[in-house]
């Protein structure tokens, strides 16, 4: 009879530096899959071993990604401006509407078993929320969550209601993918070719806008992140050495 694994709360910890979306997304759903297939044998066949869980830090060419449940009316690019602005476009298995990634932005892609922490999706955006909310707090910044809007926002319940950060995720037999796209240097320009997150009326921000600083140190913001991530999460994390990408 199956009896659950002990708990794994290791996590690895992999910095991708700038990789084309596809070829993240594709390693991610190697890594997915690799979990799910753990689980799926641990059940059939007793067993109890420990699954993995990683967490990885990239950065994006410019890209534009339509979330399952997306509008597509929520692009206002065709192919040929989507071309002449550098930009490619994905319809991909996340929750959550349109959303922007590019250089300046911090990406984090947390692939975990959720039944080595919680079995609660709703406590993990949560989670992920504070993280980002706690990292913001350090830089002298009041951010917070909007209500129904997944996400980390500025100026909530005022005219000037901003996002620094969009989240979407997948999840299936508690293992997630996908993850956070935080705005630290981001070109904003490029956020005018959508409605962000399908939100209409609410603008989006980065981090050295709000600091009035031309550049953050986007290496210091992503400690600070992996910081609350592992005290938030009980996480025990480890950098790895080498992740090959698909």
């Amino acid at each position: 009879m199956y009896s659950k694994y002990s708990m794994n709360k290791k996590v690895q910890l992999f910095d991708l530096g700038v990789v084309d979306y596809k070829e993240v997304w594709d390693t991610q759903e190697k890594l997915f899959k690799e979990i799910l297939d753990l689980k799926i044998k641990n059940r059939r066949q007793g067993t109890e071993i420990e699954t993995p869980n990683y967490f990885l830090y990239v950065e994006h060419p410019h890209v534009y990604t339509l979330g399952k449940s997306g509008d597509m009316e929520n692009l206002l690019l065709n192919e040929k401006q989507l071309a002449e602005k550098g930009a490619t476009f994905y319809k991909i298995n996340r929750g959550g509407d349109i959303t922007y990634h590019g250089p300046g932005q911090i990406v984090g892609y947390p692939i975990l078993d959720l039944e080595n922490f919680f079995t609660d999706i709703h406590k993990y955006l949560r989670l992920l929320e504070e993280a980002i909310i706690l990292t913001m707090a350090e830089y002298g910044l009041s951010a917070t969550r909007s209500e129904g809007e997944t996400g980390v926002w500025l100026g909530v319940g005022t005219p000037f209601a901003r996002k620094i950060c969009a989240m979407g995720v997948r999840a299936s037999r508690w293992v997630t993918m996908h993850g956070f796209a935080f705005n630290v240097n981001a070109n904003l320009g490029y956020f005018d070719n959508i409605i962000p997150c399908g939100i209409k009326g609410k603008g989006v921000t980065s981090l050295n806008v709000e600091l009035g600083v031309e550049e953050v140190n986007e290496a210091e913001v992503k400690e600070k992140v992996v910081k609350h991530f592992s005290s938030l999460f009980d996480a025990e994390i480890s950098k790895g050495a080498n992740l090959p990408l698909v």
